[in-house]
């Protein structure tokens, strides 16, 4: 049985690396590089993977909740990516590297109790889903 959970944040982004030229930057980038960034209302999406309980649960949802909203959502959440956020520095946070980084910190504190963590999701819109397993 698999139990997703979805929980929004905003947060703001430019997508540019120093390695290249600004030319080269745009091009690979496009309105994504802008001087100033852009922002997104984030939609990530939590799936557990596990038996039903003997309280006809997967996983218990508060304490779902807590963890993801305490490594995550309060964390990102009106943040500018590029600068305030420690494991993205140095690296272009496309929404793909966001979404392996979130797996990875809530891999990090994934509590032994709870059902196994399955997959990430991120809508950065309505046409950007990216997921990880």
């Amino acid at each position: 049985m698999r139990l997703t959970r979805r929980y929004p944040f905003s947060a703001s982004h430019r997508l540019h690396s120093p390695a290249l030229s600004d030319e080269q930057n745009r091009e690979i980038f496009g309105k994504c590089n802008h001087p100033f960034g852009h922002g997104h209302d984030y939609v990530l999406e939590v799936s557990v993977q596990g038996q039903v309980d003997a309280h006809g649960r997967v996983a218990p949802i508060e304490a779902l909740d807590r963890l993801v909203n305490g490594e995550i959502v309060s964390r990102y959440h009106q943040r500018n990516l590029n600068l305030d956020i420690e494991e993205l520095a140095g690296v272009v946070p496309t929404t793909e590297v966001l979404a392996a980084k979130i797996r990875e910190r809530l891999a990090a504190s994934w509590p032994a109790e709870f059902p196994k963590l399955d997959r990430i999701r991120i809508f950065e819109t309505e046409r950007n889903i990216f997921e990880i397993a």
